[in-house]
């Protein structure tokens, strides 16, 4: 399997993890999102969004991070990856939406700030942040995961963002369910982290 990434990207790491935790063999290839590589004809082909990450399995190219570990899960891992049952399968899509939506627009716009020097308000994003961990620490407060009592493709969908919101000026210390969180996902067998930024209030 060939996986296009950027070293720095959440998106990427989501799938790098995911595929960590099944123990499935991959080739990494680095894309040089800074010089401008995913805009290139050659990077197109494979995803005209012009986005990382992309994987290529056999015959199957895919982008777009959640619609991989949708894919992943599917072929290659247990069920309680993805479940089947149509109430847990849809807590499932709620927290993938959440991954798309306010962390997206939260903590992830508040490190690209900081970490990428783009132009989001910052006060606006770190706000969003704060209102999404309030969310994820009352409902944490309920069940070690994020849909129950075992891990499924949401925590990792949600983790990377959330554990680099200090680098976006998004401080962790007020949440101990969510900080809680992050700690039993990093300690699944074959977690592997995403490089930290020294920046924001992780410097």
């Amino acid at each position: 399997m060939k996986f296009y990434r950027f070293a720095l990207s959440g998106h990427s790491h989501r799938v790098e993890l995911f595929l960590s935790l099944l123990g499935l063999p991959f080739e990494p290839i680095d894309v040089d999102l800074l010089g401008g590589e995913q805009r290139g004809a050659a990077f197109l082909a494979l995803n005209r969004f012009g986005q990382v990450p992309v994987i290529q399995d056999g015959d199957v190219t895919l982008a777009d991070a959640n619609a991989i570990l949708v894919y992943l899960a599917a072929r290659h891992g247990a069920e309680h990856w993805a479940p089947r049952d149509p109430a847990k399968a849809a807590q499932v899509q709620r927290w993938l939406s959440v991954a798309a939506g306010q962390v997206a627009y939260g903590p992830c716009a508040a490190r690209l700030v900081t970490v990428f020097k783009m132009s989001f308000h910052a006060d606006e994003v770190i706000a969003r942040a704060h209102a999404l961990f309030a969310v994820m620490e009352d409902e944490l407060a309920e069940r070690p995961f994020l849909t129950g009592d075992e891990p499924t493709i949401a925590d990792i969908a949600n983790h990377t963002y959330i554990a680099h919101a200090p680098e976006g000026n998004v401080s962790l210390d007020p949440y101990p369910n969510l900080r809680a969180w992050l700690a039993r996902v990093e300690a699944l067998p074959g977690f592997v982290a995403m490089p930290r930024t020294a920046i924001g209030l992780a410097a």
